[in-house]
C-alpha cells in the first residue's frame, strides 16, 4: 500500500510547481495547487524499472519494440473497452506537442479550429501560435452542469469551415465525462462536416464512481477513421517530466501526415527512461492507480464538505472526471484581477485563474487535489480565512 499521506518535499528539484513561484510573477513561498502533477510518488514499480535502466547506465537512442505496442493495447482493452491497433501508435513528448502537430498537420493558416472554452488553455495557444483562427463553441453553464451547445457547435463548424475539432475528453476544468449520446452526436457532426478530431483524453482514467470514460475513437467506425486519440502516462501515473504520450490514429493516411508533421518538428526518437517506466506503469501499475483513485476520491469528499462549512459561497461544479475541480467564485462580485490578488497576496495560494481558460471563465478558479491531505487542508484553510469577512 502507498502513503499518499506522505508529505514528500519537492523544493529544490527544479519542480515547475513549486520551484519556479518568482520567476513566474508569484511570492516566493507561495502554496500551489495550480499545475496538473500529482504530489505522490509513482508506483514503486516504476521506480524500480528506472533503478534497473540507471544501473544499467547506458542511455543511447530508444524505440518501443512490439511488447510496448501490445502492453498498451491491452491496458486500452481492459480498462475502456477500446482495442486500438498496434500499428496506429505514434509517441510524442507531450499532448500538447500533438495537438500541436495536428494543427499544423491537418490545417493550414487562417483555417479555423473549434474548441469549447472554458477549456485547457494550451488548446487557444496551439491555435494562435500556429497561425490558426480559434473558433470557439462555450459550453453552457446550467446551474453549475456543463453541457455542450451542440446547434451552436454545428453553426461554428459550418460557418467558419472548420477543419479540426479539439475535443477535451474529460473535459478540463470543468469535469465532465462526456457521454456515449455527447459523443455520437459530436461524431455525427463531424461526419457531417468531414472534421477531424484531435481528442485530448490524457484524463481518462480519473473517472470518479458512477461515470465512465468513452473513447472517441470507439463511437464509431467513422469516428475512428477521423480521430487522433491523445494519451499519456503523465497524467495517470505521475510522469510527466518523462516525456512519453501515446497517440493513437487508425487513419493510415492521416497517421502518414500526423508523423510527417512530428518528423519535421525534429523529433524521432522518445526519451528511454519515459518509455521505459511507461511499460513498467502499463504492465503493473493497475493497483497502485486504484489506490490514488480511492484517495483522490476522499479527498474530494473532504473538500465538498469543507467548502459547504466553511465557503458556502463559493460554487463547486460537481466533478465526473479528473482531479481538478473548477470553482465559482462569482456570488462574491469581484473582478478577476481582484479574486486573483486575494488568492496570490492574501490566501498565499497559487491556483489557476478561471480567466486564462477563455471568457467564460470569468470569476472561477482551478484547484488541483491530488496531495496529500494534510497540504490541501492547509491550502483550504488558507481560502476560508482569506474570504471570512467578505
Amino acid at each position: 500500500m502507498t502513503d499518499f499521506n506522505e508529505i514528500i518535499d519537492r523544493q529544490h528539484t527544479n519542480c515547475l510547481k513549486y520551484d519556479f513561484a518568482v520567476e513566474r510573477g508569484y511570492p516566493a513561498g507561495i502554496l500551489p495547487f495550480w499545475v496538473a502533477d500529482m504530489d505522490f510518488r509513482t508506483p514503486q514499480v516504476v521506480i524500480d524499472e528506472l533503478h534497473r535502466r540507471v544501473d544499467h547506465g547506458i542511455f543511447g537512442y530508444t524505440d518501443p519494440k512490439d511488447d510496448y505496442r501490445e502492453i498498451l493495447q491491452q491496458w486500452f482493452t481492459e480498462h475502456h473497452n477500446w482495442t486500438p491497433k498496434t500499428e496506429s501508435l505514434v509517441i510524442t513528448p507531450g499532448v500538447v506537442f500533438a495537438l500541436a502537430a495536428a494543427v499544423r498537420a491537418f490545417t493550414k493558416p487562417g483555417d479555423g479550429v473549434l474548441i469549447q472554452q472554458p477549456v485547457y488553455y494550451p488548446f487557444s495557444e496551439v491555435i494562435g501560435d500556429n497561425g490558426r483562427q480559434l473558433v470557439n463553441s462555450p459550453l453552457v453553464n446550467q446551474n453549475g452542469y456543463y453541457e455542450m451547445d451542440f446547434a451552436d457547435l454545428e453553426a461554428k463548424i459550418r460557418d467558419n469551415r472548420v477543419k479540426l475539432l479539439l475535443l477535451c475528453s474529460p473535459h478540463n476544468p470543468v469535469g465532465r465525462v462526456w457521454t456515449r449520446a455527447e459523443l455520437e452526436r459530436i461524431a455525427a457532426i463531424a461526419a457531417k462536416y468531414d472534421v477531424i478530431v484531435a481528442a485530448d483524453e490524457i484524463h481518462e482514467e480519473f473517472i470518479r464512481p458512477g461515470f465512465t470514460h468513452i473513447p472517441f475513437a470507439s463511437i464509431s467506425a467513422d469516428a475512428a477513421n477521423r480521430t487522433i486519440t491523445c494519451t499519456s502516462p503523465s497524467k495517470t501515473f505521475n510522469l510527466a517530466g518523462l516525456q512519453v504520450s501515446n497517440i493513437f490514429i487508425e487513419n493510415p493516411v492521416l497517421r502518414r501526415r500526423f508523423r510527417q508533421e512530428v518528423a519535421g518538428a525534429g523529433y524521432s526518437q522518445p526519451n528511454a527512461l519515459g518509455l521505459f517506466a511507461a511499460q513498467a506503469a502499463y504492465s503493473a501499475g493497475a493497483p497502485w492507480l486504484r489506490e490514488v483513485l480511492a484517495y483522490i476520491e476522499e479527498n474530494y469528499q473532504k473538500t465538498k464538505t469543507f467548502l459547504a462549512a466553511h465557503l458556502p459561497r463559493v460554487k463547486l461544479t460537481e466533478p465526473e472526471g479528473t482531479y481538478l475541480l473548477w470553482l465559482d467564485f462569482s456570488d462574491y462580485g469581484l473582478s478577476d484581477e481582484e479574486l486573483d490578488r486575494i488568492i496570490i497576496h492574501e490566501a498565499n495560494l497559487w491556483l489557476d485563474s478561471g480567466h486564462i481558460f477563455g471568457k467564460d471563465g470569468h470569476n472561477f478558479q482551478r484547484l488541483n487535489i491530488a496531495c496529500p491531505w494534510a497540504t490541501l487542508e492547509t491550502g483550504l484553510n488558507r481560502l476560508a480565512a482569506a474570504f471570512a469577512d467578505r
